[in-house]
């Protein structure tokens, strides 16, 4: 199946080459060299994890608090104490106090809640009343925390949260081998970095609607430097991956986006035989190999269609590569990085959240095309 599936993609870079419009593209190519495989230049690419942070990361969020479900509030009619009472927002966003039907009280601030009570409570006495709502626990406002902690999953943000609070949290990078986390709870001091460390600290990422943040894990966990300590938002996504598994990550214009295992050598047109080949609109003359860590990556572009017409060698893969296939040709090396580091974070995340919910361990494929800022 993996050998026809090398045919298709020969057939269909063949059918496709003259109508793909890719080039002419200035970027850096492989030269056809020796027919064997080997290992391209890769050049310096300032991605937006290279940029520094914004200082704004490293403050509260000063955005107003919204009910959500699961948000658990203590409501009162002040000079009433029998009238105190703790209620949590429905699933379907609704509280349920006092004499008063369902309120929908989804996406409303805590102003307008006692304002809204108030008026609501009218009704059953003689004058509007004075209500207290005190929010208790903020459950509607999560963040996702997966990969190599030590409790992975999905914590609540119950006031100003940082990324290290949230590592803490999730009880810290998990030990590579059992007894590395015996010594660990022994007080012995393990080196940073070596084979104790789970954890990729160079692959790892937090995304924030749907981007990747420039924060550098291995300075802030490794090098304990708080200039990468961001203050985190509901819904922020981090991942830490696992450093004991080799992978390859074959993106983009394919059938089957997917990460690969690796086992043994690994080439660039094995790797998209292995994603069951090219799309139709693939731009087969400007696939990118991306290598190195997110927050200092860097770029080779080769032109597959002549690696398959025997003009150009075939290159070699290393653990960790990206490799991804675009619809069209690709100008801005830096925005061309930063779309491949996107739909990366995006994949891994998604997968990962599916296993975390679901249990479900079959990989979700992302071949689309996301912002290029």
């Amino acid at each position: 199946m993996r050998l026809s599936s090398f045919l298709s993609l020969a057939a269909l870079a063949a059918a496709v080459a003259p109508l793909a419009g890719c080039f002419n593209n200035p970027m850096l190519k492989l030269p056809p060299t020796s027919p064997t495989a080997y290992a391209p230049g890769f050049a310096t690419a300032q991605a937006a994890p290279s940029e520094p942070l914004d200082p704004a990361l490293l403050k509260p969020s000063t955005t107003v608090f919204h009910l959500g479900p699961g948000d658990q509030l203590e409501i009162e009619i002040m000079g009433d104490p029998g009238s105190r009472a703790t209620v949590t927002v429905g699933p379907d966003g609704k509280i349920y106090y006092y004499l008063l039907p369902g309120l929908d009280v989804w996406g409303m601030t805590l102003p307008e809640l006692r304002e809204r009570l108030a008026v609501e409570l009218q009704r059953f006495v003689r004058q509007k009343p004075v209500v207290a709502a005190t929010l208790r626990l903020a459950a509607s406002e999560r963040v996702w925390v997966l990969g190599r902690v030590s409790s992975p999953g999905i914590y609540t943000l119950n006031g100003p949260t940082t990324l290290l609070d949230a590592v803490a949290q999730s009880g810290g990078l998990s030990a590579a081998s059992p007894y590395a986390a015996f010594a660990a709870s022994l007080g012995v001091p393990i080196p940073p970095g070596g084979p104790s460390e789970a954890a990729d600290l160079s692959r790892s990422f937090i995304i924030r609607g749907g981007r990747v943040l420039p924060v550098d894990f291995k300075q802030l966990l490794r090098d304990g430097d708080l200039s990468q300590n961001i203050y985190l938002q509901p819904d922020d996504f981090i991942f830490l991956p696992s450093v004991l598994t080799p992978e390859v990550h074959i993106l983009g214009a394919v059938k089957e986006p997917h990460s690969e295992r690796m086992a043994g050598t690994l080439t660039v047109i094995q790797a998209i035989a292995l994603a069951a080949g090219t799309e139709r609109e693939a731009c087969l003359s400007d696939v990118a190999i991306l290598r190195g860590s997110i927050a200092h990556p860097k770029i080779a572009v080769v032109a597959v269609d002549q690696i398959l017409a025997g003009k150009a060698p075939d290159v070699k893969l290393e653990p960790g590569d990206i490799v991804y296939v675009p619809y069209k040709p690709q100008r801005v090396l830096d925005r061309y990085v930063n779309l491949i580091l996107d739909t990366f974070a995006r994949t891994v995340g998604i997968n990962a959240g599916a296993r975390i919910v679901s249990g479900n361990s079959t990989p979700i494929g992302i071949g689309v095309t996301v912002s290029t800022r």
